[in-house]
């Protein structure tokens, strides 16, 4: 059986948007995409600090559901502006993302659903077991 991860700071958009920030299934953990969105949901007008905000908040959830970024197994990251942007989203990712590196997909997107937001990153966790 799943069970979904909600931490306090996202339980608005469990609430509004009807979303789960991540559920676990069978030893792994899956989680809605990230933003770069700081304290009451506003986009960081910064690239590089929105790109940081979105990895803090991943590593909130995955923290909650008792894993951590070395953990990671696989992400998949949709990038407004990718080749614009990512050299200061390299940056930001390897702030927070060391070997062994999980599997990475980086996509180029015209929008997203935060007017603003830069980056969304989605990402699967391994469990403990």
């Amino acid at each position: 059986m799943s069970e979904r991860v909600i931490p306090a700071s996202m339980q608005s958009h469990y609430d509004g948007f009807h979303f789960a920030p991540a559920v676990k299934d069978g030893g792994r953990l899956y989680c809605s995409g990230q933003l770069g969105v700081g304290p009451g949901d506003v986009v960081l007008a910064d690239p590089g600090e929105q790109f940081v905000q979105a990895f803090e908040n991943l590593a909130t959830l995955l923290a909650e559901a008792g894993v951590a970024m070395a953990d990671l197994i696989e992400m998949t990251t949709y990038h407004v502006d990718l080749a614009e942007h990512l050299p200061a989203f390299m940056q930001a990712k390897d702030r927070f993302v060391a070997e062994p590196y999980p599997a990475w997909t980086a996509i180029g997107v015209s929008a997203l659903a935060f007017p603003g937001a830069l980056v969304e990153i989605r990402a699967i966790a391994r469990l403990a077991e």
